[in-house]
């Protein structure tokens, strides 16, 4: 096994071999390349947080016997687990999930990965539709599958990792790719953070499910640090701070993700556009400007409506035609170029605007300015000829 290749390392939660990341109990081939992979290493926490994902799922599971499991996977600094319950998880409920998870996590039960064809698949889950979903969708390219579905299921085998307790029975089961840690008490310090609503694969055709956030580290001290920089951050957070300081709200008689600048806003966006349209300026660039809606054509010549109508706004009827709100600048800088004819003389020739462009984000994912359905960017086209473009492109 790759845990005795590597020695008794407690830092050590897994392994790759042969460049791929496998479970310590996973059974290495003769003259393998076997390298350790340390819980805090990003692969290593990545791990962990998966693992801890499973946790969090099997406690609400045994607490609430009629939930459904969506998807669970690994994300950036922690984890969420999607489920289908009968009302919204409580704070309280929080708390009697993290407390069953404490007592999973001293259980010290074990992961074990299981290998099991389509038909077993579909057999031991047939209690979990979602899962059942997923098992078909094995091998489905990422824009098929949901965000965090590639943690459940890929191009090649199913497998199905059991959580066995010290007595080797079954305390719960989930489809997995894996890998896992050797053992629940292989994690360190973990928090539940909050719940939020998720349609299930993205789609707001889907159910609503509940999904639940964490945050797992490969120490207690790591977890304190990494709280005190979300409390920090909240401190300095954009959308309190817009408030405070007057410069812009989302007034619901606009709509989810729609901006209003107040004033004082309007002096930053002044600023800022002064700065960005000098420094273009500088640099050989023309200033432009393009309307905010276009005939569907344009979009089905550009590819837009092809690759990119599902984070588009609807269509309008006008004059016999579909209007769509512009999501991007680029073809109507590319009609510009192309609205007479051009000399090489002419290139290479720099276009900007500041075009206000709007896109159809989903509910769950509008956050403040960071993310919303209506922006202005500065943006720039370069039209060039292939010798030039190494010179534009420094």
């Amino acid at each position: 096994m790759a845990a005795e290749v590597l020695g008794d390392r407690s830092s050590v939660v897994a392994a790759r071999v042969r460049g791929e990341l496998r479970d310590l109990a996973y059974v290495v081939d003769d003259g393998d390349d076997v390298e350790p992979v340390a819980i805090d290493s990003p692969d290593g926490l990545a791990i962990l947080r998966h693992s801890t994902a499973h946790v969090m799922a099997q406690a609400v599971q045994e607490l609430y016997p009629g939930a459904k499991l969506g998807i669970g996977p690994p994300v950036e600094n922690g984890f969420y687990y999607d489920f289908d319950v009968d009302s919204p998880f409580t704070p309280e409920d929080l708390a009697r999930i993290d407390k069953r998870m404490q007592q999973i996590v001293k259980e010290g039960q074990t992961f074990s990965r299981r290998v099991v064809s389509d038909e077993q698949a579909r057999s031991e889950l047939a209690d979990e539709p979602y899962k059942l979903e997923l098992v078909g969708l094995k091998g489905s390219t990422a824009g098929d599958a949901a965000d965090g579905a590639d943690a459940e299921v890929g191009a090649g085998e199913l497998t199905i990792y059991d959580n066995h307790r010290r007595d080797g029975s079954l305390a719960w089961k989930d489809l997995c790719r894996g890998p896992h840690l050797p053992s629940t008490r292989a994690i360190p310090a973990y928090k539940l953070m909050r719940v939020a609503a998720a349609y299930w694969r993205g789609s707001e055709k889907n159910p609503q499910l509940q999904r639940i956030y964490g945050t797992a580290w490969e120490s207690r001290d790591a977890l304190k640090a990494h709280l005190h920089r979300l409390e920090e951050a909240e401190k300095r957070d954009h959308r309190k701070l817009g408030a405070e300081l007057d410069l812009f709200s989302f007034p619901d008689e606009i709509g989810s993700g729609l901006a209003v600048f107040h004033p004082k806003g309007g002096v930053m966006r002044r600023v800022m556009e002064d700065y960005s349209r000098k420094r273009h300026e500088e640099s050989g660039y023309e200033f432009v400007n393009s309307p905010h809606i276009t005939k569907s054509t344009l979009f089905e010549t550009s590819g837009h409506l092809q690759w990119f109508k599902e984070g588009m706004f609807p269509p309008m009827q006008m004059e016999g035609a579909d209007y769509y709100l512009k999501p991007m600048n680029c073809p109507f800088h590319i009609l510009i170029y192309r609205s007479r004819g051009r000399s090489y003389r002419e290139l290479p020739l720099r276009l900007f605007e500041f075009g206000t462009v709007y896109r159809y984000e989903k509910s769950g994912v509008v956050h403040g300015l960071t993310r919303v359905r209506g922006l202005t960017m500065d943006d720039a086209h370069i039209f060039a000829t292939k010798e030039q473009m190494g010179a534009e492109l420094k």
